[in-house]
């Protein structure tokens, strides 16, 4: 019980500056329409006015709705970045506002606290989501079909990104840095995972390191799934691996985050910029 008022009191608190600050409404209700809108059209010129490259893409992925396969992979993609920031970047902020000492003072959870601050920008996020998922049904007819699996695979890929999340966390009291650590791994994320473009056109070492990120795995279940009707059996393996993912990357977080929450209480660093 305790945890949970914790929880809400942090999620009340960064509601509220984000109220004194109303542009950031602006931000949330724009970029889920620019967002999708640069790259259809970038995905149109690069077809060709004969659309000879849209019937290459078609064959290399098992479907036509570029729209579509596009769109998941900026979804998670943001999705992946959303919470390397919330759950690390509200740490950092703690600091820089010099409360995170003090919060960490009370016997509320530290997990309660971390995530009840960043429970904000996970709505927006998911406000934006749906927003952009309207306006690419709208405007370009995108297909996507929604089922009870498809619900469990985003579950679980929220579940690893979050572990990710816990280990960045870990980072930012060990090291009082983040932005460097998470514009690499999104780099990296962006590169490797197929967000525009599927895996098979990439050189056989990348395809290797690509099959090592929970990403990717989430990024093709929700496709198949999603956009080409897969059932469970079809998709079997796949889902299996990213829910080895989810388990070890959740459990390994945590226990970085003890950890390191050990280590700056006993060096006294918790407050230090």
């Amino acid at each position: 019980m305790n945890s949970v008022r914790a929880f809400w009191a942090t999620a009340k608190r960064e509601l509220l500056i984000r109220c004194r600050y109303p542009d950031w409404f602006v931000s949330m209700l724009l970029w889920p329409i620019l967002m999708p809108t640069f790259t259809v059209f970038a995905t149109q010129a690069l077809a060709g006015p004969d659309n000879s490259g849209g019937e290459i893409f078609a064959e290399l992925t098992g479907t036509s709705d570029y729209i579509g396969f596009v769109f998941i992979g900026i979804v998670m993609w943001n999705w992946l970045n959303t919470v390397l920031w919330m759950v690390g970047g509200t740490l950092r902020t703690e600091q820089r506002r010099g409360t995170l000492e003090s919060n960490w003072a009370t016997p509320a959870s530290r997990l309660a606290i971390m995530f009840g601050s960043g429970f904000t920008n996970m709505i927006s996020s998911l406000v934006t989501v749906s927003i952009s998922l309207i306006f690419c049904k709208l405007a370009w007819r995108m297909s996507l079909t929604f089922s009870p699996l498809l619900a469990l695979i985003f579950l679980l890929s929220t579940a690893a990104i979050y572990g990710l999340g816990l280990i960045f966390a870990s980072l930012v009291l060990l090291v009082k840095e983040l932005n460097s650590a998470v514009n690499f791994v999104r780099g990296m994320f962006m590169v490797f995972c197929g967000i525009t473009y599927p895996i098979s056109v990439m050189p056989g070492w990348m395809q290797t390191v690509a099959k090592a990120l929970p990403l990717t795995y989430s990024i093709d279940l929700i496709r198949e799934v999603g956009l080409a009707g897969a059932g469970f059996r079809d998709v079997s393996n796949s889902f299996w691996i990213l829910l080895a993912f989810a388990v070890s990357l959740l459990a390994g977080g945590y226990l970085a985050f003890a950890l390191m929450d050990r280590v700056v209480a006993r060096k006294g660093t918790l407050g230090q910029h």
